[in-house]
């Protein structure tokens, strides 16, 4: 086995009862959840058992998967699973960077709950949504963006998968276009039009408020949606870009396996990130680790492997 990587889920995998589980096997887990808990009282339930239109809110969203994600990162490491070098997709790359060392697990969640109430103004005001484009090359999604005045390619998923933000009155004559181009559109469960032109308040007024935060090195390599790069220079500066500018998913991919991962785990709600990973390259093997099942056979399929 070569190295691993752990990849942090994103907003849109969110689902009623995610982490609770993880929260009943695992102290690290616990850990985790009550330290959210005393910052932000009922997140617990939140996750445990809010509804999926209370998990749809921004404000909601991103504090419940942060926890999430580096509960099941915590329960990896409790376990043994080493982790070589990590990203996180969009808000997941905040409980990456507080996993790798960079801010404490509470100044990261503090972050977060800024973070996702500045994007939840920013959706209301901009009335904007996502929609994932499949089947067509980049270039011509991109093509079909230009078309429009406010359509944006927003995360470069992996081959034949283009994530777009757009204003509420294009997004669907826009997805009219792509089928008639021979592809498929589908609306994302999200409230807003993220990584676009349309958060451009949000990062300038997070960007501001990081200020307040201590933000070191991280002390495991961690790639930056923005650069598809290890995270070099000012973490702050990295952070807010990416709010308003693509995920470029799969070249951070690349990039990784570039460095000798060969093994890929996705830590957080559902598994969309590892059928990404499967689909950008055919030569690496990729788990995920969501609740006490998969978190198991996560850790035995790697110590196996090992």
């Amino acid at each position: 086995m070569g190295k691993i990587a752990f990849v942090f889920s994103g907003q849109g995998a969110q689902y009623p009862g995610m982490g609770k589980s993880l929260y009943a096997c695992s102290a690290a887990a616990r850990s985790v959840f009550d330290q959210a808990e005393a910052i932000r009282e009922g997140i617990k339930s939140l996750c445990f058992s809010g509804s999926p239109e209370d998990l749809k809110r921004t404000d909601n969203t991103q504090p419940c998967l942060y926890c999430v994600d580096l509960a099941a990162a915590a329960a990896l490491r409790e376990a043994g699973v080493p982790c070589d070098m990590a990203a996180g997709f969009s808000l997941g790359e905040l409980a990456a960077l507080s996993f790798c060392g960079a801010v404490s697990p509470a100044d990261g969640f503090r972050m977060v709950l800024r973070r996702g109430a500045l994007m939840q103004e920013a959706s209301e005001a901009a009335g904007s949504a996502m929609a994932a484009v499949q089947k067509l090359p980049n270039q011509t999604v991109e093509a079909l963006c230009a078309r429009y005045q406010a359509i944006y390619p927003s995360n470069y998923n992996c081959p034949g998968q283009l994530v777009v933000a757009g204003g509420r009155s294009e997004i669907r004559p826009f997805l009219k276009e792509v089928r008639e181009a021979g592809g498929r559109g589908v609306l994302l469960p999200v409230s807003g039009g993220f990584h676009s032109p349309f958060m451009a308040d949000a990062a300038k007024q997070f960007a501001s408020s990081l200020s307040e935060f201590a933000i070191g090195a991280p002390s495991i390599p961690l790639f930056s949606n923005y650069t598809a790069q290890p995270y070099d220079g000012d973490p702050k500066e990295l952070l807010a870009r990416q709010i308003e500018n693509p995920v470029r998913w799969q070249e951070t991919i690349e990039h990784m396996i570039a460095r000798g991962a060969d093994t890929f785990i996705e830590v957080g709600p559902g598994k969309t990130l590892q059928g990404l990973i499967s689909r950008i390259s055919d030569k690496v093997t990729a788990y995920h680790a969501e609740d006490e099942e998969t978190l198991s056979s996560t850790i035995q399929a790697v110590k196996e492997h090992a």
